[in-house]
């Protein structure tokens, strides 16, 4: 039997799911009594995940109505499980430019700022970036995502930019959705792309903060395109 933390978990993600798919439509009422019987859980599971929903804007209790289901304006759009279930909906490659876009403004920043600092920080950007290199020769595609997402985690917390470091968790989440999207042939790891990911590590290390900073525009601007195109 899945434990009560198992229970809240499958209850919050196939409700969240759902959501975010459109099958439960903004003003659906949500009611408690009708979420224990379907999932054969507690009311306790069943308030702590709409107490989860609540916090990320999909649903919000009115009084004389009930729990409601909440526009897409209202959710919280670079919380990592709000960004799994739009990578797993039709939303995929909408969010992927979206928060492309937004890296675009965010991750050169923060190479020119990591570059400016050096030492560790900047060296355990390039060490992921050769761990991309050596996972493309591979054939080995976990291997090159787990290195993806510390190359991007080390470039945003080495700015020393607590905002930036804070946003690691949403560009992780974002890189993560891409394993098991069959529409995206962009999941096939190139060497192309890990070679700009080793410019990038190269000039923080050598400590070329504007060069760092141009680098990465180049990283994610390619990205972005490449998403842009796969869409149409």
């Amino acid at each position: 039997m899945p434990t009560p933390g198992g229970l809240h978990a499958h209850v919050l993600d196939t409700l969240g799911q759902r959501i975010v798919d459109g099958t439960l439509a903004p003003g659906t009422v949500l009611r408690p009594d009708d979420v224990v019987d379907e999932f054969g859980v507690s009311r306790s599971v069943v308030r702590e995940a709409l107490r989860v929903l609540q916090s990320l804007g999909l649903v919000e209790p009115r009084q004389r109505v009930g729990t409601q289901v909440q526009p897409s304006t209202r959710w919280e759009l670079l919380a990592p499980s709000v960004i799994r279930w739009r990578g797993s909906s039709g939303a995929y490659f909408t969010q992927q430019r979206e928060l492309l876009e937004l890296r675009l403004g965010i991750e050169p920043v923060a190479a020119w700022l990591t570059a400016g600092h050096g030492g560790a920080a900047a060296d355990a950007v390039l060490s992921a970036a050769e761990d991309m290199v050596t996972a493309v020769a591979a054939g080995d595609g976990r291997a090159y995502l787990d290195a993806d997402v510390r190359f991007h985690r080390a470039l945003l917390t080495g700015s020393g930019n607590s905002v930036f470091a804070h946003f690691a968790g949403t560009v992780e989440a974002l890189l993560r959705t891409r394993t098991s999207e069959s529409r995206d042939t962009i999941t096939g790891w190139t060497a192309e792309a890990a070679a700009r990911h080793q410019a990038v590590g190269r000039a923080v290390v050598g400590r070329e903060a504007q060069l760092a900073s141009d680098a990465t525009a180049d990283l994610v601007r390619t990205t972005r395109d490449e998403f842009v195109a796969e869409a149409r």
